[in-house]
């Protein structure tokens, strides 16, 4: 056994993961979670003192200590407290997902360096357990999407405002519309004002991810334009291979909005902790 604590430092929350990461050619095993709200300014005493608290709640094995630790870090100004912090608790120099740290994954990017860490870990926990192609929606601050092509590259992907961030942002927006529950309405047209924005939120979040996981397959099969514009049986082609693509949801709200979509997914909540247990796996030959 090969302890091994992750951290996904989010713009609204922090994970901390433990998981087992043996070796290359095991399966990656959560051994336990927790989630705290991410706070900054924070300082790197402040950090570490979280990271003690955390690590005594979280279930190290007697007999497999500590071996290491990966951050992801999607807030520039946290990730030096962070690096810090863990420092002060593994026994061996913290990994930080970022340029320089190999992910075996081709990223089909202008710059690669753009690309957010919890990304990176999305996709390669999508790889290694559900093969390609794929494609990962993780539902947080943001609503992203991942696309994994048949060659297993990271293809391209897409960023939208997040189902809480929406709601957020209505209420801040509007003086007479109010704070709502995340939760679905018993219908569409709702008959109140929180009905109302809980349908749009929420439903049309979901009408969202449809349409869009509809458009993104369509590209990973090769049927854009071209295709569409092309034979009748290039369109069942193009279905059919869309129905073959696993879709994984994870993230805050992916169990909520998994039971809203038209297409069937997989809901992954420890993905992105896999993904990061996986790269430091990776980063130890």
């Amino acid at each position: 056994m090969a302890t091994v604590l992750a951290l996904d430092i989010g713009n609204t929350t922090t994970r901390f993961g433990l998981l087992d990461a043996a070796s290359p050619s095991s399966e990656v095993t959560l051994l336990g979670s927790c989630e705290v709200t991410t706070h900054t300014p924070l300082t790197a005493d402040e950090a570490r003192i979280q990271l003690k608290q955390v690590l005594s709640e979280l279930p190290v094995p007697q007999d497999a200590p500590l071996e290491g630790a990966i951050l992801a870090c999607v807030v520039p100004t946290l990730t030096d407290v962070w690096q810090r912090a863990l420092a002060a608790v593994a026994p061996t120099r913290p990994l930080t997902v970022g340029p320089g740290l190999r992910s075996g994954i081709k990223l089909r990017f202008n710059d690669p360096s753009e690309v957010g860490p919890d990304r990176i870990a999305d996709v390669v926990a999508a790889r290694a357990a559900y093969g390609a192609p794929a494609v990962v929606v993780d539902l947080g601050t943001t609503t992203n999407f991942e696309a994994i092509d048949q060659t297993g590259s990271f293809y391209g992907g897409i960023i939208a405002p997040g189902v809480a961030l929406g709601a957020r942002s209505l209420a801040e927006a509007a003086a007479r519309l109010p704070i709502i529950e995340l939760r679905a309405p018993g219908r569409v047209l709702g008959r109140s004002t929180r009905e109302a924005m809980q349908s749009g939120v929420v439903l049309g979040e979901a009408a969202r991810i449809d349409g869009l996981l509809d458009a993104v397959l369509d590209e990973l099969a090769g049927a854009g334009d071209k295709g569409r514009a092309g034979r009748q049986g290039d369109a069942h082609a193009s279905r059919d291979a869309q129905a073959d693509v696993p879709v994984i949801l994870t993230g805050e709200h992916a169990a909520a909005i998994a039971t809203l979509l038209r297409r069937p997914v997989i809901v992954d909540d420890a993905l992105t902790l896999r993904g990061l247990a996986l790269l430091w796996q990776s980063n130890q030959r």
